[in-house]
């Protein structure tokens, strides 16, 4: 490709974005960061630029991160056990310093380092600044046969959230930072809560009325049981797709996420590919999009072209 071959095409690429950008301004984006996207440097790279370039164009991101593997290794190198039950980690006291250092010191620092190391202006945040998140403890019930009747779980310092008090987020917001959420919530008992960052960044949306909920995954979004992507999926696909057992595993809490939150008001819920390179600014300024759209109502489709800004299709 020539040099005029290369312009061409940036045009090309600039024409496309430009009705998204002008659809997003002044709106907020959160995003569920995680993942391969997390660990691979190129990617956390390419993470942070495309951050600063939708802050750039008068967009809103609020970033939410998980660290999971972060806090796995660092348990293993103090020799501290990991505990997992249905997929939740057991959180006892001494974990929940471990995980508080890593998620509210060690990942979110870095990620803030890079955004700012490249030209953003991002601040840290736990969900213990500003009272941002209060969080209550998980109780999670379980049939046993041989007790007859459900057993109680205790996941230890092990949260949902109660509530979310977005004061110091849209604070941050209007002064042209971009806020970087720990997913730690206090209780009313004052005790620390380590909490799931998906539902984190889904209540976020809500609470802040977002525009869109972008979840960063580490495949290219909800398959069908034969491996194929679904484009778009509403409640009764998603019903469909549970009892087909195509939604399993680590993408249902997922999916029910977002689903909530589109249900609650947000425009749309996306499910992406974190392991592509700039997937926040395929997903948002492309025709095509990437990844699973999720949405309140309407149908399952399974065209992938969503259709222009300008022509009353939503994204």
């Amino acid at each position: 490709m020539n040099a005029a071959d290369k312009s061409l095409q940036t045009a090309r690429i600039l024409a496309e974005a430009l009705p998204y950008i002008r659809r997003y301004q002044g709106r907020t984006i959160v995003i569920k960061y995680g993942g391969h996207a997390m660990v691979d440097a190129a990617l956390k790279s390419r993470f942070a630029h495309d951050v600063i370039l939708m802050k750039l164009v008068g967009i809103n991101p609020v970033v939410v991160h998980g660290g999971g593997p972060q806090i796995s290794q660092l348990l293993e190198k103090i020799g501290k056990e990991s505990t997992f039950i249905d997929g939740l980690r057991v959180t006892d006291s001494e974990t929940m310093d471990v995980v508080e250092m890593v998620l509210g010191g060690l990942v979110n620092k870095e990620i803030v380092r890079r955004i700012n190391t490249l030209g953003g202006r991002a601040v840290g945040l736990s969900g213990k600044d500003g009272n941002l998140i209060r969080a209550r403890k998980l109780h999670v019930g379980k049939d046993d046969p041989l007790l007859r009747g459900s057993e109680i779980i205790d996941y230890g310092h092990v949260g949902e959230v109660e509530s979310i008090d977005p004061r110091v987020v849209q604070l941050l917001e209007s002064q042209a930072f971009i806020p970087v959420v720990a997913p730690i919530g206090v209780g009313e008992d004052g005790l620390t809560y380590n909490i799931n960052a998906d539902l984190v960044a889904g209540r976020m949306a809500v609470t802040l009325g977002a525009e869109k909920l972008i979840l960063l995954t580490n495949t290219a979004g909800v398959l069908d049981r034969d491996g194929e992507l679904i484009s778009e999926l509403d409640a009764a696909g998603i019903e469909a797709q549970l009892r087909d057992g195509g939604i399993a595993g680590g993408m249902r809490p997922k999916v029910e996420c977002a689903l909530d939150a589109v249900k609650n008001g947000v425009g749309s819920a996306l499910i992406i590919d974190g392991r592509v390179s700039h997937a926040l600014l395929l997903e948002l300024f492309t025709d095509a999009g990437i990844g699973t759209r999720i949405r309140a109502g309407g149908g399952q489709k399974a065209g992938r072209k969503r259709g222009g800004a300008g022509s009353g299709i939503t994204n």
